[in-house]
């Protein structure tokens, strides 16, 4: 299973995401790292912990429907520090999608959140790489967040089954209510979803907390866990992972 931290990009620092709740953020504090730079944190995560695959979300380009103010950090992870990066950045069309990509941008996550229209669901395995995808269902108490009405609409099975049938081949859970409390993530839903398709590449992320959930989730084949507060309080550390 792929372990793969997470970095909430706010205001040019890492910040600690809570609940969904945005205003609150505040600038991470970390047993990896003792500032709440972003590219700090990135190696830390790689060089103590091993882990080279990175989730970044950019919660400027999320709350104002696109932007890169965060570029310049991006590049440098990509390219001078040889992250992988899994990037949501609010990207809603192809041609921003290959913009990131040829920066070097590992993976483009398209997020369930800032979608506005069901067709650019479907132009996106149409004209990238599924290699190169991923689809964030982004919920709150399980229910799917999103400016597509249609999307929003739809339960998480109903829209799972239709992502699967465009094409799209790696798909994260992501319930935002969690993110950030330790509370536990989806564990029921996950294991729902992994029965109906089997052939999806399921990532899940909020609100894991110890090694033991990671080891029920990948006894469940779940692809890969994003994790951020469990990492940087210790209580997921490089004893756990290595084993």
């Amino acid at each position: 299973m792929r372990i793969i931290p997470v970095i909430d990009l706010l205001g040019g620092q890492a910040v600690h995401a809570v609940k969904g709740e945005r205003k609150n953020y505040r600038p991470i504090k970390s047993v990896l790292c003792d500032k709440p730079d972003p590219v700090a944190i990135a190696v830390a995560f790689r060089d103590k912990l091993g882990l080279k695959e990175i989730y970044i979300a950019d919660l400027d380009a999320i709350q104002s429907n696109g932007g890169d103010i965060h570029r310049k950090t991006i590049e440098t992870l990509a390219g001078r520090e040889k992250i992988d990066i899994l990037l949501d950045a609010a990207v809603s069309d192809v041609e921003s999608a290959r913009s990131w990509l040829n920066l070097g941008v590992h993976k483009i996550v398209i997020g369930s959140e800032t979608l506005d229209e069901w067709d650019a669901i479907e132009s996106f395995p149409a004209k990238i790489a599924a290699d190169r995808l991923a689809f964030s269902l982004d919920m709150r108490a399980g229910r799917i967040l999103s400016r597509c009405p249609a999307l929003a609409a739809l339960s998480a099975m109903e829209a799972l089954e239709r992502l699967h049938a465009t094409g799209w081949r790696e798909l994260i859970l992501l319930d935002l209510q969690r993110v950030g409390s330790e509370t536990g993530a989806d564990a029921p839903l996950a294991a729902r979803v992994r029965k109906a398709f089997p052939d999806l590449a399921l990532l899940i992320g909020g609100g894991i907390a110890n090694p033991e959930e990671l080891a029920d989730l990948r006894d469940q084949g779940i692809a890969g866990a994003l994790i951020a507060t469990a990492l940087h309080r210790g209580n997921i550390g490089l004893e756990h992972l290595s084993a």
